[in-house]
């Protein structure tokens, strides 16, 4: 079985089973999509009217939010039961949202330059080869457009457990290859799912390699002094889990004309 087959049916599971990262937008969320979706200023003051491409996001929350703002919202997921979440709650609340099932990798039934925000969230993790994501985003994206996505931080996923002390050990080589192996500490991993480390040069210097220009980078708190030891909240304490970029697919310089010389 593939690496997208078993993430496909984690996820299938977690969205049966109710997983936090499966949650459907709340009434109160829709009714201030932009400032539940963006509580760094990084998106326009509005996006009505504006394509946007809510990547590796089922689960009914991204995209309902983004089409609670007038966007014209397209979602792209892995997992038919997070996309399900997605159309019942467009149905319900008499929203147009576009449903496709497919892989973040391989983005070929989207046209060129079709979108102006590329919204993704912790997903990139589940794929190897974080370069195809990046190019096909960078080719869907119109000039000017945003991309704005979320990933796990490398020192994150390095972790193997916490010793007698507390403290979190390093075990996996920030130079691994292939699928992460399963580990004691498991805070930030989604059971069952096959998960990728990505470099700090895939995921930031990627960028810049397929023409996106990076223009902020925040790494979201997810400490908390008040939790016991082996909680999520007490081992983000001493490692960020993940990181925000925001990006830009900056205008293509148009070719000049051709110069015809004659003696």
């Amino acid at each position: 079985m593939t690496a997208f087959d078993t993430n496909r049916a984690a996820w299938n599971r977690l969205a049966a089973g109710g997983s936090r990262f499966a949650k459907v937008a709340t009434d109160d969320e829709c009714r201030e999509p932009l400032a539940t979706l963006d509580g760094r200023g990084w998106l326009p003051a509005s996006v009505r009217g504006l394509d946007v491409l809510c990547l590796a996001a089922g689960g009914g929350w991204q995209s309902i939010l983004y089409a609670s703002a007038g966007a014209n919202v397209t979602v792209v997921d892995l997992s038919p039961e997070m996309l399900r979440q997605d159309e019942h709650e467009a149905r319900r609340r008499m929203l147009a949202v576009r449903i496709i099932e497919g892989s973040m990798t391989d983005l070929s039934i989207l046209a060129d330059e079709s979108f102006d925000i590329v919204h993704q969230p912790v997903s990139t993790c589940y794929v190897a080869d974080l370069h195809a994501v990046y190019c096909e985003v960078a080719r869907v994206l119109r000039d000017g457009g945003l991309y704005i996505s979320q990933h796990k931080q490398p020192v994150s996923l390095q972790i193997v457990e916490r010793d007698r002390h507390d403290r979190y050990v390093i075990g996996v080589p920030y130079y691994h290859a292939g699928p992460l192996p399963p580990v004691g500490d498991d805070s930030y991993r989604e059971p069952g799912a096959v998960e990728f480390l990505h470099r700090w040069d895939e995921l930031v210097g990627g960028l810049c390699r397929v023409g996106l220009t990076l223009e902020d980078l925040r790494e979201p708190y997810r400490g908390d002094d008040r939790a016991a030891p082996g909680h999520f909240g007490h081992r983000g304490l001493f490692a960020a889990p993940y990181v925000r970029l925001k990006a830009r697919r900056l205008t293509r310089p148009t070719p000049p004309h051709a110069t015809i010389w004659t003696p």
